[in-house]
């Protein structure tokens, strides 16, 4: 991914929300002291509380970050490797912790960061921000495969249990989706979404699935691969 250029006042870009400033300070919601329980039961760690396992620490962050903008009643649902482990799959989690919001949120979003004293990144792909929680990178997606996100996504999010968090998790079709429609000529790492395929294909729309990716080349050659592998049905051709 491309390095991220941190900026305490982002420039507006078209169809960007304009961010306001925002400060460094503690990584722990507002109103909660180091250790004080969250909702839900998750506690606001420092920096000396962060567990030495990097799976751990993604999963910690999501919670701290998920528990924060469930009680500031934003719109939004878990994503990524951590929504593939709420709904059943491995622990072992990938990079970040990733969130979707509408794009016309990003501003009421930052804002609740901001008062958290969690620093908003705005990098050059206009199609997300990032901040960094307990030392892990959290980022925030207005697009999944080059697809907005959009309202009807977030209403089929499933409230589910991270851990001891509930919180608003991408339903399966919508997060294998759009794991298989980020797949491009520059990104083809099938080893991390064929594990998610895996651990969720009893509960994803394989046919809608198929369907929103049309021929694209390499989401075909991935559901070739699933289907030789027999994680996925072949495709019955017409008679």
């Amino acid at each position: 991914m491309t390095q991220n250029q941190q900026s305490a006042t982002p420039a507006r870009r078209p169809g960007f929300p304009e961010l306001r400033p925002v400060g460094v300070g503690p990584v722990g919601p507002v109103g909660n002291s180091p250790g004080e329980p969250l909702p839900g039961g998750s506690r606001s760690l420092n920096s000396q509380d962060l567990p030495q396992d990097r799976s751990q620490a993604i999963l910690e962050a999501a919670k701290q970050v998920g528990a924060l903008l469930k009680r500031k009643g934003h719109r939004f649902a878990l994503a990524g490797s951590v929504a593939v482990y709420a709904h059943g799959g491995s622990g072992h989690l990938q990079h970040d912790a990733d969130f979707c919001v509408l794009r016309s949120d990003a501003e009421a979003v930052a804002g609740t960061l901001a008062e958290a004293g969690l620093t908003v990144r705005t990098p050059p792909e206009d199609w997300l921000m990032k901040t960094t929680c307990l030392g892990q990178e959290v980022d925030f997606l207005f697009e999944m495969g080059h697809r907005p996100v959009t309202p009807d996504v977030l209403a089929r999010a499933q409230d589910v249990p991270v851990d001891s968090v509930h919180m608003p998790v991408l339903a399966p079709t919508d997060l294998v989706r759009g794991l298989i429609e980020a797949f491009s000529e520059h990104y083809c790492d099938f080893g991390p979404v064929l594990a998610a395929a895996r651990a969720l294909r009893e509960k994803v729309d394989w046919e809608d699935v198929r369907a929103s990716c049309g021929d694209e080349p390499m989401p075909a050659a991935f559901f070739f691969l699933l289907e030789r592998l027999n994680v996925i049905a072949p495709l019955e051709q017409p008679r």
